[in-house]
């Protein structure tokens, strides 16, 4: 036996000890460490089985899900589940198709069986919203091809990065020389595709401005100065409001305005402007902020979009609006670990590699794109289990009386 496995089995009991109190991260390490086990104990023609049969097929089989409503018939099921003959005849597929599917299924942990009836899972139920069903089509039929043609575009392109967005792998399998946002807006499927899954990215993690990540109330709402500004927070790039909503939701007794921000195509789209809590605005992130000394800006999910120079331009945008010693800059974007990089942070690394010829960064990557724009990072806040951190940074005259008073420890 591996004697990686005995220390293994160690953790996984004291994380199931930690799970059972309902620690914080304790869910997300018993996946890793179940991950560290099937690593310590799978031989290769298991791994083989696993990694270019089982899952491939899981996928397609999800796709096929979609197609026949599988997923909404098991849920509608509920308790009592449904037997073979009823789902054959409720999906409309040929019964012994279904069956050998429908095991497959069962095999990989989504669905169940018992008593000559299938049955659904918790997780084959959350896949039934429509949100996870759109996800699955955008993940099958944009990022599956993408992924797939990466050995014959690198071959093609001398083991190379791809520098331009209209030429990368995403280009190469779809037939197009548009960038990937461009392409989505020509193709609205995939578009509305794209929306639903980033909708559901992060679902069931923790927010920035949830209790235990960044400290709201001491970094933002403490020390907040009408007379600089009315704007206690803008949202640059933020949609159609999704993370204003939230904040606002946890922080209802925040002083001052919450602004949105985004293109015209966006906020316009945003429906019962009236009766929101918050105002919206048109903003191009490359043109100069037009809301001056803000207690904050967020920019979630913007930079990694961009390759270094436009990540440096979009911040030097921002910069003359800023307030020195007063307006914070947050950035909420994965921060890769050299030494134990996640499944999360990766994955995330390989999507933008595919759709957006860009790159996740590193700590050192993200402290260069931000001194380079003229700003100073404060300080990167990080949650057990979520793929995103928060970096702080803000805008410091040369000679600043308080630099070393703002500065904090980064919070790893």
């Amino acid at each position: 036996m591996s004697i990686l496995v005995p220390n293994i089995l160690e953790r996984v009991a004291a994380a199931g000890r930690a799970y059972e109190a309902e620690q914080i991260g304790s869910r997300e390490s018993l996946i890793e460490l179940g991950r560290d086990l099937v690593a310590a104990l799978e031989i290769p023609s298991e791994f083989l089985q696993r990694s270019f049969w089982a899952e491939p097929a899981l996928s397609a089989h999800c796709k096929f899900a979609v197609e026949v409503k599988l997923f909404q018939h098991l849920r509608d099921a509920g308790d009592a589940g449904v037997s073979p003959g009823d789902l054959a005849q409720k999906t409309s597929v040929d019964p012994i198709l279904l069956q050998r599917i429908m095991r497959h299924l069962i095999a990989m942990k989504i669905v169940s069986f018992s008593n000559g009836r299938f049955l659904g899972t918790r997780l084959s139920h959350e896949l039934a919203a429509d949100n996870y069903q759109k996800s699955i089509d955008f993940c099958y039929d944009v990022s599956r091809p993408s992924f797939n043609g990466f050995p014959g575009y690198f071959k093609k392109s001398g083991y190379r990065l791809p520098t331009s967005p209209n030429e990368g792998p995403l280009q190469n399998a779809h037939g197009t020389n548009l960038p990937f946002f461009p392409w989505l807006v020509a193709t609205p499927p995939h578009l509305d595709e794209f929306d639903n899954f980033m909708s559901v990215y992060r679902a069931g993690k923790a927010n920035w401005f949830d209790p235990g990540f960044y400290p709201v109330a001491e970094r933002l709402i403490d020390g907040f100065d009408p007379s600089c500004s009315e704007a206690l927070l803008v949202d640059v790039g933020g949609g159609r409001g999704h993370d204003v909503q939230q904040f606002l939701t946890q922080h209802h007794s925040h002083p001052g305005k919450v602004v949105l921000q985004d293109q015209e195509p966006v906020i316009a789209a945003i429906k019962d402007k009236e009766g929101l809590p918050f105002e919206s605005q048109v903003h191009d992130f490359f043109k100069p902020q037009p809301i001056q000394s803000a207690r904050a800006y967020s920019l979630h999910s913007i930079l990694h979009d961009w390759n270094d120079e436009d990540g440096v331009r979009i911040l030097e945008s921002l910069k003359p609006a800023l307030k020195p010693g007063y307006s914070r800059v947050l950035l909420n974007e994965i921060v890769l670990s050299e030494e134990k990089p996640t499944i999360a942070a990766t994955s995330m690394d390989m999507m933008m590699l595919a759709h957006l010829s860009v790159r996740e960064r590193t700590e050192a990557e993200w402290r260069a794109i931000i001194e380079k724009a003229g700003l100073k990072v404060l300080a990167i806040y990080n949650y057990p289990g979520v793929a995103e951190s928060v970096i702080e940074a803000e805008f410091r005259e040369r000679g600043a009386a308080n630099d070393k008073a703002n500065e904090v420890p980064d919070v790893m």
